[in-house]
């Protein structure tokens, strides 16, 4: 049998997909994988801000038509590019082993955040990044940046389109670990400082809701601790009804008590930003409730005075 798995185009989404396919390869020898590389509209369209393309979808819509049709069985993305339910008709692989959940900060010539000057350009495509950012280093000037690894790599040190020079970029830890490029970070953030995007570093399998017989192949490389964390950080992202408008961030890990759950939301122009962190025994829809209704709490106070 011969199993199709439909990716990005990006080097990071090909070197993801490998990963998958050399995973599933090891486990099923008996099977034939075939990688199609499928272009989406996000892929397409690589200057405008993301908040201004739509919905996370811009990024999957194309590869989860191709699932729909038949067209290929199995997608590979990542997990903080994905809506928070996926379309109908499709669903998630149980989640293997998430890698490096932190960002990091690639800078041209200094060696830290702190080592910047006052009005440092810093570039990211992220509302959650930049306001985060902002509340570390207020002085800090954040533009916007677009496209893949590479291509914001060249950036830092060519420049932006419109001819803007920036000092550093932010990117996820995972991506660049991924690519074999760990020379290039100059700094990790630590999470209590920069609350990652939900499930970031975790990748999501996706394929048709009713082939269980392949859902079965996957979800035996899955990890049980990997399964609860994103369990916790998407059902966040649900549960606050966060998009690619609004800053979001969750981070979940396992402790010796059980699992904490850490949120981040925000208004669009992050003017009100909140954050809460609390603890249970399992990863729970108790701890995610917790958490968002402590944040809505927050939020509200702020915009009340």
């Amino acid at each position: 049998m011969n199993i199709k798995v439909g990716t990005r185009g990006s080097k990071l989404a090909i070197a993801q997909t490998d990963y998958v396919i050399s995973k599933l390869k090891e486990r099923y020898p008996e099977y034939g994988f075939e990688k199609v590389i499928i272009s989406t509209r996000g892929d397409r369209d690589l200057y405008r801000p993301l908040d201004q393309l739509g919905s996370k979808g811009i990024f999957v819509e194309e590869i989860e038509k191709a699932l729909l049709n038949g067209d290929i069985q199995l997608a590979v993305h990542s997990m903080k590019d994905m809506p928070a339910e996926p379309v109908g008709g499709l669903c998630f692989a149980k989640a293997w082993v998430r890698e490096d959940p932190r960002d990091v900060l690639i800078l041209k010539e200094y060696g830290s955040l702190r080592d910047l000057p006052n009005g440092a350009v810093i570039a990211t495509g992220s509302k959650r990044r930049s306001f985060q950012l902002l509340k570390l280093r207020p002085d800090i000037r954040v533009v916007n940046i677009r496209g893949n690894i590479d291509t914001r790599i060249k950036k830092l040190h060519e420049g932006l389109q419109d001819g803007t020079m920036i000092d550093g970029i932010i990117l996820a830890a995972a991506g660049i670990k991924r690519l074999g490029l760990e020379d290039v970070i100059t700094e990790y953030f630590d999470v209590e400082d920069m609350i990652p995007s939900p499930a970031q570093g975790t990748l999501a399998i996706e394929l048709a809701a009713d082939n269980q017989s392949l859902k079965s192949m996957v979800d035996s490389i899955s990890d049980e601790v990997s399964e609860g964390i994103n369990y916790l950080e998407r059902g966040f992202l649900k549960a606050v009804g966060g998009d690619c408008h609004l800053p979001i961030g969750a981070f979940a890990c396992k402790t010796d008590n059980g699992y904490l759950l850490t949120g981040l939301f925000g208004n669009e122009d992050g003017a009100y930003l909140a954050s809460y962190t609390a603890e249970d025994e399992n990863p729970s829809v108790e701890l995610i409730n917790k958490v968002v209704n402590e944040i809505k709490s927050k939020l509200e106070e702020q915009a009340n005075g």
